[in-house]
């Protein structure tokens, strides 16, 4: 079987690995960068705790010693289902089965200038450039002379109260509290203000009440002015505008509100749903195609227990890519349609990280709900298991263990790679 995957996030990498020197399976992986990202941990390399290399991981490196698995960087310029053919930057795929695993990209929802203006987090590039805007932006407060200006580069505004807006609020009140003050003594940093705006009435909106308002709590403790039932409506890259009429003067609106799915051009937009998703059958395919798949968050299923499709996290689509690694072996071995099993999604829970010492843990079976520093070392060791590669693990635990009793993040380095270029 010729099986050629577009994307090496958590579920495209995850098939390829299962498939690696699997008999009767000929695999291409296509992604348009190198390495596989680490995105829950996109935020501490947004604040300086973790670099990026450290949550990145070569995808040549993944398959050496893979006899059956091929990797191309490439940008995936159209799918053509009728000719079983991906189109590509560097050349056409033939495929016998397809399966798009391309992921999601941040939703700024239409609006032209928070796309322009607002710094989104969902690569690996983008979280570095957010930490030398932020960086930046303090270097540049030494020297302003307007009180309006220095507002506006001291504040900070995260717009979003789901896990990364929350994660992200209180990595940078960690930084506020332990690091800042100490690299810009000349500041006063109780002028600093670090806003998480929310829409809906509470934080962590897809998680427990007790972990919502326990991550509200926690966010206020650590001095970040919360706003929920708040919605930005307009930003121009130094003021930005509430529905309500309220202003929030600010050169830095970090967009964590929304995500949409990466679809390839060439699906039929009758198959893309709300949120930019692929719709797909219980056995992850692209509904009318009958040898193209779709998995993880660019998917759009419903099952009975998710009737508005599944939550676009990676336990989802790596749970698909185990069960499409089964299904395509019945395929490839003719065993009949009778044996092709249909997707089901088991939860195994929800976390958050707030700051130091402060998490919070939603376990469905048995629910139960917990918070505080175990939820907090709950989180670490999960995800430091999911990371890729001993090497890997070893630095971010070792970044973990220096940040956690020297109270410090050593790589505050602001790296200007378009500014560098020009110059």
């Amino acid at each position: 079987m010729k099986l050629v995957i577009l994307g090496a996030g958590f579920g495209g990498l995850r098939l390829a690995r299962k498939l690696r020197n699997k008999a009767g399976f000929e695999v291409t992986l296509i992604d348009k960068v190198n390495y596989h990202q680490f995105q829950p941990l996109f935020y501490q390399v947004a604040t300086a705790g973790l670099n990026g290399s450290d949550i990145s991981f070569p995808l040549r490196k993944v398959f050496h010693n893979s006899k059956n698995i091929k990797y191309r960087m490439a940008n995936v310029e159209q799918v053509l289902p009728s000719q079983n053919l991906v189109r590509t930057n560097i050349g056409d795929f033939e495929y016998d089965q397809l399966v798009i695993a391309t992921g999601a990209g941040t939703n700024f929802f239409g609006n032209h200038n928070m796309e322009s203006f607002a710094l989104p987090m969902k690569s690996t590039i983008e979280a570095l450039e957010l930490r030398s805007r932020i960086l930046k932006n303090f270097e540049k407060a030494l020297t302003a002379t307007n009180p309006v200006e220095l507002e506006r580069l001291m504040n900070i505004i995260v717009v979003g109260g789901g896990p990364t807006g929350v994660e992200l609020s209180g990595a940078i009140a960690d930084m506020k509290r332990f690091v800042l003050p100490k690299d810009y003594a000349e500041l006063d940093f109780s002028k600093m203000n670090i806003y998480l705006l929310e829409g809906s009435p509470k934080t962590l909106a897809a998680m427990s009440e007790k972990s919502s308002e326990q991550s509200q709590r926690y966010l206020t403790k650590l001095g970040v002015i919360v706003k929920t039932n708040t919605l930005m409506e307009d930003y121009d890259g130094k003021t930005a505008r509430m529905k309500d009429g309220s202003v929030i003067e600010s050169a830095t609106v970090i967009w964590a509100a929304g995500i949409k799915g990466n679809v390839p051009a060439g699906i039929d937009l009758s198959l893309i749903t709300r949120g930019n998703r692929i719709k797909v059958n219980r056995q992850c395919k692209v509904e009318g195609l009958q040898n193209v798949y779709a998995i993880g968050d660019v998917a759009y299923m419903e099952e009975p227990a998710y009737p508005k499709g599944h939550p676009q996290v990676a336990p989802v689509a790596m749970q698909m890519a185990d069960l499409l690694v089964n299904n395509l072996a019945r395929i490839q071995m003719k065993s009949g349609k009778q044996h092709i099993k249909e997707f089901e999604y088991y939860d195994k829970g929800s976390m958050a990280t707030v700051g130091r010492n402060l998490a919070v843990v939603d376990m469905p079976k048995p629910k139960l709900h917990f918070g505080g520093f175990l939820a907090w070392l709950v989180w670490m060791f999960l995800h430091l298991m999911l990371i890729l590669g001993v090497k890997n693990r070893f630095f971010v635990f070792l970044n973990w263990l220096y940040n956690y009793f020297t109270r410090d993040q050593n790589l505050r380095l602001i790296m200007n790679y378009k500014e560098d270029a020009a110059q």
